[in-house]
C-alpha cells in the first residue's frame, strides 16, 4: 500500500458509530490501523459494536455522549486526550432524516409538521456544529486533524417531501465550506475540513420509502435509479475509500470540498 493513503496509528472519533453507515466506516477504519472512538447515545449498544471492532485486534474505545450537548461532548474529549493524548480525525456521521419531518406524496409544505421540521434541522446541523466545536478545538491546539461532514444529494438541488433535511444538508456543505476556511486562515494548513455527498443507499432510515414490503421498488425508487447513470443504489462500503482518503496525506491539499459518491446521480441531467 502507499504510505501517503495511510490513516494507520490516526485517533478517528466517529459520531453515529453504531449506526449502519458510522459502523462500516468505523470497521473500515479499524482495518485500516486507525484508533476508533465510538460515539453515540447508547452505551450498551456501543460497548458491542466496539467488541465486534475490537475481535480481530483493533484499538477501539466506546463513549457514550449526546451530539447535542456540549457538556457530554467536553467530556467525551477529555476522556479521548487522557487515554490517547490526541484527535487526528473527525466523522460527524450522527444525523439524517426523521418520518416526522417527511411529506407524504399528498402533502404541501404547508402540512409540514414544524416540530419535525425544528428537530430535523438542529440534528443535522448542530449535530455536525458542536462535535466540530469540541473535537476541532483539540485539533486546534495540536496544529493538525480532520473533519469529515455528511452532506446529501438533496444539498444539490430539490428532492420532494424532505425540505427540512434537504436544508439541512444544504447548510452542512455551507458550514463545511466556512469552517474549513476559518481554521486553515487562523490555526494552518494542516487542519482539513472536507464534506461527502452520498448518493442513494438503502439504510433503516429511507427503507420504508424506498422499498415496498414485499422487497420491490416505490415508485420512487424507480425514479432515483432512473436519474443515476450506473442504475442501481450505492452499497454502504462505498463511502470508505473517500472518506479514508480525505482523511490520509493524499489529501493534504484538499479542505473545504464536497465530494459526491452517488454513481452520477448529481451529474446527471436525466435526459
Amino acid at each position: 500500500m502507499n504510505e501517503i493513503f495511510s490513516i494507520k496509528g490516526k485517533v478517528a472519533v466517529i459520531t453515529g458509530a453504531s449506526g449502519v453507515l458510522g459502523g462500516s466506516l468505523a470497521k473500515s477504519f479499524i482495518e485500516a490501523g486507525a484508533k476508533v472512538v465510538a460515539i453515540g447515545r447508547n452505551q450498551e449498544t456501543l460497548d458491542l459494536k466496539v467488541k465486534e471492532l475490537t475481535e480481530s485486534g483493533g484499538d477501539a474505545l466506546a463513549i457514550e455522549a449526546n451530539i447535542m450537548n456540549i457538556e457530554s461532548l467536553e467530556n467525551a474529549s477529555k476522556l479521548i486526550l487522557e487515554k490517547y493524548g490526541k484527535i487526528d480525525i473527525l466523522l460527524n456521521i450522527a444525523g439524517g432524516n426523521i418520518h416526522s419531518a417527511t411529506l407524504s406524496p399528498d402533502q404541501s409544505f404547508f402540512d409540514m409538521n414544524l416540530e419535525g421540521w425544528d428537530e430535523v434541522t438542529d440534528l443535522n446541523i448542530n449535530g455536525t456544529v458542536y462535535p466540530s466545536f469540541v473535537f476541532g478545538k483539540a485539533m486546534a491546539d495540536q496544529g493538525s486533524g480532520s473533519i469529515i461532514n455528511i452532506s446529501s444529494m438533496a444539498a444539490y438541488s430539490a428532492i420532494t417531501r424532505v425540505g427540512g433535511y434537504a436544508a439541512a444538508k444544504s447548510a452542512i456543505t455551507n458550514f463545511t465550506q466556512w469552517l474549513a476556511t476559518d481554521l486553515a486562515l487562523k490555526f494552518g494548513d494542516k487542519i482539513r475540513v472536507n464534506a461527502v455527498a452520498p448518493g442513494f443507499f438503502i439504510g433503516d432510515q429511507n427503507r420504508a420509502i424506498l422499498i415496498n414490503p414485499d422487497g420491490s421498488l416505490t415508485d420512487r425508487s424507480k425514479k432515483v435509479i432512473a436519474k443515476t447513470p450506473m442504475q442501481r443504489f450505492g452499497e454502504v462500503e462505498e463511502l470508505n475509500g473517500t472518506v479514508q482518503f480525505l482523511c490520509s496525506d493524499a489529501a493534504s491539499f484538499i479542505t473545504g470540498a464536497l465530494i459526491p459518491v452517488d454513481g452520477g446521480f448529481s451529474a446527471f441531467s436525466g435526459v
